[in-house]
């Protein structure tokens, strides 16, 4: 069984490493390439974009592909979407990995934005505002003038910041909370704007901007695809593994670690 591995998350790491060596299986997984140095993954990588729903459909056939799992980022809206509806109109067995989204403490509420635009209505002006969201839609904080505005990135920048009131930051993670505290304060933030990713290695700037009282910005995930879905890496393997078992119907074992 030939498998497409939509990557890019912590969890598409997890599957490609369980999935390693499985008899039977060919695994091949694909990223963005939005990322100059990607952490590698223990399968076959192809870096860069299909093309649109035609480049995609034509990839899964020349390559032959049964099935796809999508453990793309909760906000690779674009990809998921062409993902689902391909494979749907292929008959191409898929399922989307979404890792469950953060839950506000009532005690300690954040503010919403259905997207980046939308954040401007909860900054005053004069704040010092962290993007945590990326490089790739910082122009869609462009109504944020009058904030002094603080981006975090990978890769060092081709361009300069698009906006005369912001900045870029160089640094690759994981970060804990006590880092994330000790920037906040160098930094002067009042300000936290992130989307709600969810999972546990982007977690801590949002520990961090609770715990020192910061406003907290928080971008809510788009309505969920129409698609089958799982919340888990285990999850995602027991369905490789019933993919797998109706092609292969002896002994089939993979590794939920």
């Amino acid at each position: 069984m030939n498998l497409l591995l939509l990557a890019g998350s912590g969890e598409s790491r997890a599957i490609a490493t369980a999935l390693k060596g499985v008899s039977g299986l060919g695994v091949r997984a694909s990223l963005a390439g939005r990322t100059k140095r990607p952490m590698a993954l223990d399968c076959p990588t192809r870096i860069g974009g299909f093309g649109g729903a035609e480049g995609f459909r034509g990839y899964l056939c020349q390559e032959k592909i049964d099935a796809v799992l999508d453990a793309t980022h909760p906000f690779a809206t674009r990809m998921s979407a062409t993902a689902a509806t391909v494979c749907h109109e292929l008959g191409c067995a898929h399922l989307q990995l979404l890792r469950p989204p953060w839950r506000e403490d009532p005690v300690r509420p954040w503010l919403h934005a259905t997207c980046e635009a939308d954040a401007a209505r909860h900054i005053p002006p004069g704040a010092t505002v962290f993007l945590a969201t990326g490089p790739a839609r910082i122009r869609d904080f462009a109504n944020l003038q009058g904030r002094h505005l603080i981006c975090r990135r990978i890769d060092s920048p081709k361009h300069p910041f698009p906006f005369p009131n912001g900045q870029y930051m160089v640094a690759r993670p994981p970060f804990d909370v006590a880092e994330e505290k000790a920037l906040f304060q160098e930094l002067g933030v009042d300000c936290l704007v992130l989307r709600n990713a969810g999972g546990a290695p982007s977690r801590p700037k949002l520990d961090a901007a609770i715990e020192l009282g910061l406003k907290v910005v928080m971008i809510d995930r788009p309505a969920p695809l129409d698609c089958a879905r799982c919340n888990s890496v285990s999850a995602a393997l027991d369905w490789v593994r019933a993919r797998l078992s109706d092609v292969h119907p002896s002994d089939v074992r993979l590794s939920n670690g």
